[in-house]
């Protein structure tokens, strides 16, 4: 009997310590017998292994041969300690070339780790063994740098920003990524390396106030704590005089053949050190920065884990190997000399490491070559249990036998909530269980239930143990998203000078600035825009809501400005006006008939259908479980289905579309799958063989790689019934193809196929369910204006578990572009290399094809036949080709897990969604991804280019313009879905415009009275301005504005004030004036009042329908100065008095005829 004491979990460690081969361990620790050979252990036995000996004043480092293994292992000890103890150790990617910029978040995984073991938060360090070999921080140094707030102390603002920039963190505007930070007046954000969010210090003078947490999306912070400790935001550390010195002083003492190209090369570093620029290959200098190499070694005082040790000695020769032949090249480059090398440690060095430290070498097998003289030899008898599927009859069988044998079982599966369901079911066939938790032991014949989900199970027939884990973890844990009004109008955050603007009224203009006018002793700000010609327009900052920023499909060059006298843009804009509403009519009409024809309602989920979801062996994000519920609805209800599903390639849409598949099935219809193109369609029907092969479900292909005798058998088959799914081309619409009995269609990619393919769907699936998937992400706001016309289910989230895509900004190099290729193909994996012009992709590719023989190379580009096309994707996908050269066409293209490096020539030239949108194709299996953005050698960059450049490499470097980038793929994706024809018109008035237009336009055809929108425009004197000095970034201060001009309620007021002491500390005067004008104007306009505008001593209040009551409390109010016209344009003009702040007196007109307003309501209700 064993006691489970202290979580559920204690237990696995008090049962594995029932092992003699584990008393013979403890004893060997305890006595320093090292090294010691273990074998007979598998991957969980090991993490058992590890988890048993972990204790939290000793550091261990388990070392394994790839870095997946070390992830897994890393994953498992975490899991079955319910705790945080052991964390991973990654490799960094090392760049001796020079780099624009690169990715940092291995290195930054790095850093976190090792500050955690420094601080013993945590007890074990897994590794894979490159990562090992790799040199890093020395623990003093990192120790030394760490730098130590707490609130109540007292801090120099500039000596902590110089000390940040020491440590690697860049100073930027606004913190959006993981080091970076940024000081506003007295508040400095930072986002530590090693913390899952960014802090937000506020200081009171010199001291610490607050330190809290915040969120970068809306910038509003979270929990108070009260230390934070700043790791450094990588590993190599230098003052930028001192290193260049010491790279003065090596290249003076420089000899050889190659001293000239080296001194010629290195002293562009010594330049970028000297004028202040932190270097992307830092690491370069390793040698010269710490005297001595340090490594992971240095920060562990506990036992050393060799798993697999044949593997890991492979892997390092691998490494080892790949590792000189790059240097070599450099050093015949130039690029690298003598005493800049060491960038690795060999094999016989982490021997010497470990030497004085405890080490278990740990296999399954024992194995001979290691040769490695054991002081003792210890084994093991354990058995790895697969996971279980979730089939009870299984595991009920499973458990009599373990039962009958006398074993003691644990079972994990399942949440909280299923735990009692599985118990009773269990109970039912006379096997006894209780729950984890419930009592404090487990005896022979049981079964304790708990909670959680290894990679595997175990059996130990020594002690009869046995270990049953589900296969999927059933808890995801994840940020739930909360979307604020003030979402859709933060496209306007993201303006700079030069940007394209829509004004509502005047049209398209370019953006400069905000220019700040004087006017009586006043200063107001005024948003400048350029029109066509010399045309400029001053519009007050009160007035920003009329404008917005234009976002059209294509790039800004081609757009022409209008002019501000000529009525162009009145015409253009009553053209789209009349398109959108004949498209409304569209819509609503088919949307209409929809709703009145009949179709078939599928059958609610039964037990098949639940038992084909639990195999889905992934965690489903929370978009495609509520995807999955809509559509499900939807198939339920009477009238016939059409949803939209969108998604980007990878996100689960497929998953989704089989379960609505199944669903169908199991209601005893068929269900057709078309796709665009032959290779999808093959790759879905092996997807789909997968999925379910553990049911009665027969499914066919239909397309290109099936004989004309196979089709017609399946065409035959097909018509009696006896084929369930059927997954093909548009051969599926052809007229001999004929279904028993189809209940849904789904349709993927759509907009791949023609318009006359499109035409022949609606007619083959008229009163038949239609799903149709699409690889074009859509905007949020699109959904919202077409809902109640078009159904849409929209995936945003990708799933967990990817890889980051290690990127690089670099300027087109030869030797690196080689060097990339050749190590991805070392791996066995395959390459995409982007050459964007068709007239020269072929020379592109053969000139590869010189460069590297033994590659297998092919180019393909848009404007090939389709069968050609299809063809090079099967070789690509079955690993006929090592590397594609092409066009973006694999934008569009077929998911290839196994190409994990992509290549772009001319990546200036590109936007960054589509960067963005390629990037995505790399980097979708367990493996770690490569981009390499390149660049010609051009002295000259045009500056749109260096803009370019620049927003590449923050890109690559904190994700951040992810969000502009996801905006731009998303208008594109609002065209594709609303037609070509209505992307002209979306290219005329800006996407915002558009969507104005449209959603007025459904609205009026629906019957209901769209409302107008109220506009006042103010104009007085008062200082309503935000000082530079209180927010000094332009576009945050446009942000402000825009958030202060949505104000209609006190509420909004009281919050929007809130946010403005979080981000930015007390708002001046200036700023309060500012809000109160805006909550005023939205007041008057909600009165019917059109402008209020200072002139000539007097205030004039321009209203179209003022009542009685209205005119006799202000004549009431102020006797002898007021004035009330009602020629051509009625106004009430009131004189200022000397001494009456104009504010003042606005606020009391306005709050005047606001209550007589509702005391005539009132009185018209009675």
């Amino acid at each position: 009997m064993v006691d489970v004491k202290g979580g559920n979990m204690d237990i696995l460690k008090s049962l594995f310590k029932e092992l003699s081969g584990y008393k013979g361990i403890e004893e060997a620790l305890k006595k320093n017998i090292s090294p010691v050979s273990v074998t007979g252990l598998s991957h969980i036995h090991r993490v058992q292994l590890i988890y048993a000996l972990e204790n939290s004043e000793k550091i261990s480092l388990a070392i394994t041969g790839s870095e997946a293994e070390a992830k897994k292992l890393c994953d498992d000890i975490n899991q079955m300690a319910e705790r945080e103890c052991a964390v991973l150790f990654p490799s960094r990617e090392l760049m001796l070339t020079y780099a624009e910029g690169a990715s940092t978040e291995y290195e930054q995984m790095r850093i976190s780790a090792l500050t955690k073991a420094a601080n013993s938060k945590r007890s074990v360090i897994v590794a894979g063994i490159e990562g090992v070999m790799q040199p890093t921080i020395p623990p003093d140094r990192l120790i030394d740098s760490i730098i130590n707030i707490e609130s109540g102390t007292e801090i120099d603002i500039s000596d902590l920003c110089r000390r940040l920039s020491i440590c690697g963190y860049e100073r930027c505007e606004k913190v959006e990524g993981a080091g970076q930070f940024s000081v506003r007046g007295s508040i400095v954000d930072i986002f530590p390396v090693h913390y899952s969010k960014p802090i937000r210090i506020e200081l009171w003078g010199d001291e610490i106030d607050t330190i809290s947490y915040f969120d970068c999306e809306s910038q509003r912070r979270s929990d108070t704590i009260e230390k934070a400790d700043i790791s450094p935001a990588c590993e190599v550390l230098y003052d930028n005089n001192d290193l260049a010195e010491k790279i003065k002083s090596m290249l003076k003492n420089l000899r050889g053949k190659k001293a000239d190209l080296v001194r010629e090369n290195l002293s562009g570093d010594v330049s970028r050190l000297e004028s202040g620029e932190i270097l992307a290959t830092g690491h370069k200098y390793y040698p010269l920065i710490y005297d001595k190499p340090s490594s992971v070694f240095d920060y562990i005082n506990g036992t050393v884990f060799f798993c697999e040790y044949s593997e890991i000695m492979d892997t390092a020769s691998g490494v080892l190997a790949q590792h000189k032949e790059d240097i070599k090249i450099l050093i015949e480059d130039g690029q690298l000399c003598k005493g800049l090398d060491g960038y690795y440690f060999e094999m016989p060095q982490i021997h010497s490491f470990a030497e004085n430290k405890n080490q278990l070498y740990v296999s399954s097998f024992m194995q001979g070559g290691e040769r490695i003289e054991f002081k003792r030899l210890i084994s093991f008898e354990a058995l790895q249990t697969a996971a279980w599927g979730g089939e009870m009859r299984q595991l009920n069988e499973d458990l009599e036998a373990y039962c009958k044998n006398g074993y003691r079982m644990i079972l994990m599966a399942g949440s909280e909530k299923t735990l009692p369901i599985i118990k009773h079911d269990l109970e039912e066939n006379g096997i006894y269980c209780k729950l984890a938790g419930e009592s404090d032991e487990i005896s022979k014949g049981q079964v304790l239930l708990t909670t959680g989900s290894l990679s595997g199970g175990f059996e130990y027939p020594e002690n009869k143990t046995v270990l049953i884990t589900q296969a999927k973890a059933m808890k995801s844990s994840k940020k739930t998203k909360r979307r604020k009004k003030g979402e859709e109008i933060r496209s306007l955050a993201d303006i700079t000078e030069g940007d394209l603007v829509v004004h509502s009224s005047h049209g398209i203009g370019r953006f400069i600035g905000i220019k700040k006018l004087e006017f009586d002793d006043v200063v107001k700000d005024y948003i400048t825009i350029q029109y066509a010609g010399t045309d400029k327009l001053y519009i007050p900052v009160t007035q920003l809501d009329m404008v917005s920023k234009y976002i059209g499909p294509r790039d800004d060059s081609g757009v022409k400005l209008n002019k501000l006298s000529s009525n162009d843009w009145q015409r253009t804009r009553n053209n789209v006006k009349r398109a959108v509403k004949d498209m409304a009519h569209e819509l609503i009409e088919l949307y209409a008939k929809r709703e009145q024809s009949k179709g078939f309602a599928f059958y609610a989920d039964d037990e098949i259908q639940r038992d084909f979801e639990e195999r889905f062996p992934y965690v489903e994000t929370d978009d495609q479980m509520q995807s999955i519920n809509e559509i499900k609805a939807d198939m339920e209800r009477i009238r016939p289905m059409d949803r939209l599903l969108c998604g980007d390639v990878g996100f689960g849409k497929t998953e989704v579309a089989l379960r609505a598949a199944m669903k169908c099935v199991l209601s005893g219809k068929q269900c057709a799958i078309l796709v665009p193109t032959t290779v999808l369609a093959w790759q879905h029907y092996q997807t789909a063989l997968r999925r379910f092969e553990h049911f009665p479900v027969n499914i066919e292909l239909l397309s290109r790689y099936r004989s004309p005798k196979q089709q017609t058998e399946i065409i035959e088959k097909l018509k009696k019934g006896s084929i369930d799914i059927l997954i093909g081309t548009h051969k599926i619409i052809q007229k001999s193809v004929v279904f028993k009995d189809l209940g849904l269609a789904i349709i993927d990619e759509e907009q791949r196929f023609g318009v006359a393919h499109k035409e022949k769907f609606k007619q083959t699936f008229s009163g038949i369910d239609v799903l149709t998937l699409s690889a074009t992400p859509i905007p949020r706001t699109l959904n919202m204006a077409m809902s109640g016309i078009r159904d849409m289910s929209v995936i945003e989230e990708p799933p967990q578990d990817r890889h980051p895509v290690q990127t690089y900004v670099v300027e087109f190099n030869q030797a690196v572009i080689l060097q990339a290729i050749a190590r991805e193909l070392k791996r066995g994996g395959q390459v995409y290399y982007i050459h964007n012009r068709v007239e020269t992709i072929q020379s592109c590719a053969s000139k590869l094809s010189q460069l590297l023989p033994d590659a297998k190379i092919a180019f393909a580009h848009g404007q090939m036949p389709e069968e050609q096309m299809s063809d090079i994707w099967r070789q690509l996908v079955e690993h006929e080709i090592d590397i594609l050269v092409c066009t973006t066409i694999i934008e569009t293209g077929v998911d290839v897990p196994n190409v994990n490096t992509l290549i772009i020539e001319d990546s200036d030239r590109f936007g960054l969604s589509q960067l963005y949108q390629l990037r995505g194709r790399v980097g979708r299996s367990n493996r770690r991804g490569y981009a390499y953005f390149t660049f010609k050698k051009d002295k000259v960059l045009t500056e749109i280019a260096t803009k370019r450049l620049n927003a590449m490499r923050e890109f690559t470097q904190f994700g951040s313009g992810f969000r502009i980038a996801l905006r731009d793929l998303e208008i594109r994706g609002a065209g594709s879905i609303l037609g070509g024809k209505q992307h002209g018109h979306m290219e005329a008035v800006g996407y915002d415009m558009y969507l104005k237009l449209l959603s007025e336009a459904i609205s009026e055809e629906k019957g209901e009275k769209p409302e107008k929108a109220l506009e006042c425009t103010v104009d007085i004197q008062i200082d309503a301005h935000i000082p530079e000095n209180y927010i000094s970034s332009l576009n945050q201060r446009i942000d402000v504005y825009r958030k202060i001009m949505l104000i209609t309620e006190d509420n909004d007021r009281m919050e929007l004030i809130d946010e403005l002491i979080d981000r930015y500390g007390e708002p001046p005067k200036s700023v309060i004036g500012l809000i109160e004008v805006s909550l005023l104007r939205n007041k008057a306009a909600h009165l019917g009042i059109t402008e209020i505008t200072q002139r000539n001593g007097a205030m004039y209040f321009y209203i179209e329908h003022p009542n009685m009551q209205q005119i006799s409390a202000l004549s009431a109010a102020y006797k002898g100065i007021i004035t009330f016209n009602s020629i051509s344009v009625p106004y009430i003009s009131v004189k200022i008095k000397p001494k009456v702040r104009p504010f003042d007196m606005m606020k009391n007109v306005v709050n005047i005829m606001h209550g007589n307003a509702n005391e005539a309501a009132e009185k018209n209700k009675e």
